[in-house]
């Protein structure tokens, strides 16, 4: 039988809400077109590290995560109310750079391929 930890169903729901808020709640167009792509909760479920991506390069990264610190308190609400948590971890947002970092190895990868 497979037991999991408090912090990995709270994670999974975290970033089930946070997604749902940012496709309807969010009016915010710098949060527009944002991914939500993984969530990180500590165990005591005091700190959360969201990671999210967005397309079209480093400006929309740093308006996005302005974005982020502006709604930061509202979604930390909404959460607090979706998830019936006592205590809501603090979230901090953080760029996730796989997908770029994805992107420049395929690219890579093409130019031998191409023998370029």
């Amino acid at each position: 039988m497979i037991h999991y930890k408090r912090a990995d169903r709270v994670r999974g729901q975290v970033q089930k809400e946070l997604s749902d808020l940012l496709q309807k709640e969010i009016r915010d167009p710098r949060l527009d077109f944002v991914t939500i792509m993984r969530v990180s909760i500590t165990d005591d479920l005091r700190s959360a590290r969201i990671y999210f991506t967005v397309a079209e390069g480093e400006e929309r990264r740093l308006s996005a995560l302005a974005g982020f610190k502006s709604a930061s308190g509202y979604l930390r609400r909404q959460l607090s109310h979706r998830l019936e948590l006592r205590r809501m971890p603090e979230l901090e947002f953080l760029y996730d750079e796989s997908c770029d970092r994805g992107t420049r190895i395929n690219k890579v990868l093409k130019e031998i391929r191409n023998g370029t």
